[in-house]
């Protein structure tokens, strides 16, 4: 095993708190169970870290299973990076094409590596449709560095990808076109909404108005909230796995009349979860 994949994996057994070690480990399934058995996860954490890295020494692990453990790390630990939100969109009026998961890493990789000589490029396929890509920039003259890396999240089903800090800000254009051609798009823009929690962001699965205040209406009369002054106060939220498509679906199904209220539709150009509702 090369001394810098020894290095590479050594800092991120570090990382991981040994709560979670044998977690991660298993995650990463590069190490056979009847191996991990044999370690010690009881002494000291550099001694601990030692046998790993010996481990993998043993079964020669490459720069690519290095980068996939980083992978499984930055998973568990999700929250403690800032996501940045890109909705990407086709032409007007142009079919969904169907999707193949590898045809999109292939072009992905290809673009990638067409621009730029020195580039690591790393998936690792997700739950709920989703690829994790790991890129580690390096420029003409220089390998790519492992340790200041930016993470890609990409649901298949839905035109948004979610991006971490990207310290080379020069191959944020790069990465752009990356993933609008592999995913079939024609266009991507950064919308403006940023957050740590990226579960709670993906594809944004929820509408949320935070605050209702409002007078009840209704075209019958009689009844306490027709004789209500005060407004009514209170907290809507819409959720679906599709909320977006789902909005879509509204006025073809009868249930909202067409065209939709400006408060359903402008969810995909401001880029919010949360409004608040007021009479004017």
């Amino acid at each position: 095993m090369d001394e810098t994949v020894a290095e590479f994996i050594k800092r991120t057994i570090l990382k991981i708190p040994m709560t979670e070690m044998m977690t991660i480990l298993k995650a990463w399934d590069f190490l056979p169970e009847n191996q991990l058995q044999t370690v010690n996860f009881r002494q000291r954490k550099e001694s601990l870290v030692q046998d790993l890295v010996l481990l993998c020494e043993n079964k020669r692990a490459s720069l690519h299973d290095a980068a996939l453990l980083d992978i499984i790390y930055t998973q568990f630990h999700r929250h403690q990076k800032v996501w940045d939100v890109f909705q990407m969109s086709k032409e007007p009026g142009e079919d969904v094409d169907l999707f193949d998961m590898e045809q999109f890493k292939s072009s992905f990789e290809k673009i990638l590596r067409r621009a730029l000589k020195n580039v690591t490029v790393s998936f690792r396929d997700a739950e709920e449709n989703a690829v994790w890509i790991r890129i580690a920039w390096g420029t003409q003259y220089r390998k790519p560095n492992q340790y200041k890396p930016v993470f890609v999240v990409y649901y298949s089903q839905t035109p948004y990808a979610f991006t971490s800090f990207c310290h080379l800000k020069s191959n944020t254009p790069l990465l752009s076109q990356a993933l609008t051609v592999a995913s079939n798009h024609h266009k991507i823009v950064k919308m403006d909404l940023r957050s740590r929690y990226l579960d709670s962001l993906k594809a944004i699965v929820f509408k949320q108005y935070n605050q209702l205040e409002t007078k009840f209406k209704s075209d019958f009369h009689g009844g306490i909230l027709a004789e209500r002054k005060e407004p009514l106060r209170c907290l809507i939220k819409f959720s679906s796995p599709h909320l977006l498509e789902a909005l879509k679906s509204l006025a073809p199904a009868g249930i909202a009349d067409a065209p939709l209220s400006p408060l359903l539709t402008c969810i995909p150009n401001k880029g919010m979860n949360c409004f608040k509702i007021r009479d004017k």
